[in-house]
This record gives structure tokens, C-alpha cells and sequence, in this order.
């Protein structure tokens, strides 16, 4: 056996290497003291984002500019009234500072009688929300979905750690109605690449380039480290992994971003792109549920830290 064919036998075969996240080590979090309206109490609450340490006491909107990340934490202002909503919080991981995302009620009373709640899974993802928010009825269509991205990385990695109740009942919260019914809600990442481009409209066209998913359907026995999300090149319904969820974002699922004009558009993703293609933007969002907007298991809890993205030697 020469050195050559030595070498090559003992060396790992995908070696690989990896580049930490901006911000995805969750050690810096921007404290966010927002006063609510007197009608529903008048109290100051505490949000917070993912970005450069920094502590703001007013009620406007984050400067983004600053950070590559946004959460489902809200800063709303709906017919006159200022309302927060928490479910993504820092927390003490195993080295540091981590995520963690709850599903719960965010609920008020207003004028101190009428009790409102609106059921909401944590969540972080790359883009901006495009505060404050106005409205309860299109809650993606406050969000700017997506960051430039032209690589093409081999899996997303991360540590995570789960806690679930997996009582067999979900909870569709909006406003005056809640409901219960029978179903799971599993936990999910999500990291997806497109290649945009705009039309003489400024609407927001898109190919799926790259499809990575993993889903968490029960507790974890303390923190999972070092876990590969890989990714999906072409069409991903060709690939053995793939679930009916991994499909492309149509319909319910469409996502909204600002195209040049700085107008809000959909996302209109048309279909897969080729396998040796290059993405312009790059989606990464983790959740606390899978089952949308304002419906989910209430006390679903998962713990993220140490985001990365793999590549090949």
C-alpha cells in the first residue's frame, strides 16, 4: 500500500469542516423594555432579541440591520393598543447562554374584565419582523424571510435539548376563541436555499435549491450535541428522507419577504431547482411546534444552542 492509498484509508470518509453562525452561539441578547397600554394594564414587559448586547427602554421598532436573526417575540400595536408577546427567551446552557422557545398563551385583560389570549410557539429565524406588528390575521406577512446566502453547505448543525408533553392535544388560541383537539405538534428545523429574482412587478420569485428538516417528536434525555441536519440538493422528493412536510412552501406555507423596492411581497416558490445550482438566500427557522400560526401543544419547550454550518473540505 502506498502512502497515498494510506492516507486515504484512515481519513474520515466526508471530511468535513464547520463555521459558527453570526450570533448562533446565543452569548449576546438585546434587552428590550417595551411599556403596554394602560387599557391593558400599563405594565413595562421585557422581550428580547438575538443580536449585539445592548438594552433598549422604548417602544420602537429593532434596527435589524444589526443581526441576521428575528423570533416570535412581538412587539404589536393593533387599533391604538401596544402589546407584547415572549416565547423566546436566553437561558443557561451547558458552556453559555442558549435559546429557548416555549409554546405558550400570551393573554391580557383588557380594562381589567376582558381576558384575551392568543397561543404562540417560540420560534427563530433568519430575517427581520417588520414591527410593530398591526394585525393577528396574516402573522408571516410581518416577516421578511431570508438573508443573502450564495454557499452551499453540506448540513446545518446544532446542540438542542427538548422538553414535551406529548399529551395527544393541541390548542388553537386566537383572541376570544380557543379550541382543543387530538393531534402532536413535534418540534422542527427547518433550513432551506433558494435562488430569487424579481419580475418587471417586483414579485418575488423562487427556486428551491437546497431542503433540510429534522423534526423532534419527544423529550430529549438532556442536550443532543453535534446533531447534522444535512442538506438536500435538486429535487428532495427524489431523496429517500423526504417527508410530505419537506415540500415546497405553497399555499398556508407562503412566506413573504421585501423585495428592492423595499415592498412586501410572497415568496412564489415555483418549483426544485437543479442539484449543481447556487442559492442567493438561505431560510433557517427552528420552532418550538409545526402545526402554524396561534395552534399548537401548550408547554412544548426546546433549548437550542451552538448553530454551524457544515461544508466540505
Amino acid at each position: 500500500m502506498t502512502l497515498l492509498s494510506l492516507l486515504l484509508a484512515i481519513m474520515p470518509a466526508h471530511a468535513q469542516r464547520t463555521e459558527k453562525v453570526p450570533w448562533g452561539d446565543f452569548e449576546h441578547w438585546v434587552v428590550r423594555h417595551i411599556k403596554e397600554s394602560a387599557i391593558i394594564g400599563g405594565e413595562t414587559k421585557t422581550i428580547y432579541a438575538i443580536g449585539p448586547d445592548e438594552t433598549i427602554d422604548a417602544n420602537k421598532a429593532y434596527d435589524y440591520s444589526k443581526t441576521i436573526w428575528a423570533s416570535s417575540n412581538a412587539y404589536a400595536r393593533v387599533s391604538g393598543v401596544t402589546k407584547t408577546s415572549l416565547t423566546v427567551e436566553p437561558d443557561e446552557g451547558p458552556t453559555g447562554k442558549c435559546a429557548r422557545l416555549t409554546t405558550r398563551f400570551a393573554s391580557c385583560k383588557v380594562a381589567g374584565l376582558v381576558d384575551i389570549k392568543v397561543l404562540a410557539s417560540g420560534a427563530i429565524y433568519w430575517g427581520k419582523m417588520l414591527e410593530p406588528i398591526t394585525g393577528v390575521n396574516n402573522p408571516y406577512g410581518f416577516m421578511d424571510w431570508g438573508i443573502s446566502f450564495t454557499e452551499r453547505p453540506s448540513a446545518l448543525v446544532l446542540d438542542f435539548r427538548s422538553e414535551m408533553p406529548c399529551s395527544g392535544t393541541l390548542t388553537k388560541g386566537t383572541t376570544f376563541s380557543q379550541k382543543e383537539f387530538p393531534g402532536s405538534d413535534p418540534c422542527q428545523i427547518m433550513f432551506i436555499l433558494q435562488k430569487r429574482w424579481e419580475d418587471e412587478d417586483g414579485n418575488i420569485h423562487a427556486l428551491r435549491v437546497g431542503t433540510a428538516f429534522r423534526r423532534i417528536h419527544k423529550s430529549t434525555s438532556g442536550w443532543q450535541t453535534d446533531i447534522r441536519v444535512p442538506v438536500i440538493y435538486g429535487d428532495a422528493r427524489n431523496d429517500g428522507s423526504y417527508r410530505e412536510y419537506m415540500g415546497l412552501l405553497t399555499g398556508r406555507l407562503t412566506l413573504y419577504a421585501l423585495n428592492s423596492r423595499g415592498q412586501k411581497k410572497k415568496i412564489i416558490e415555483e418549483g426544485w431547482a437543479q442539484a449543481g445550482e447556487t442559492p442567493t438566500h438561505a431560510l433557517l427557522q427552528i420552532t418550538a411546534g409545526s402545526r402554524g400560526a396561534f395552534t399548537g401543544e401548550i408547554g412544548n419547550t426546546l433549548w437550542v444552542d451552538n448553530i454551524r454550518l457544515e461544508y466540505p473540505q
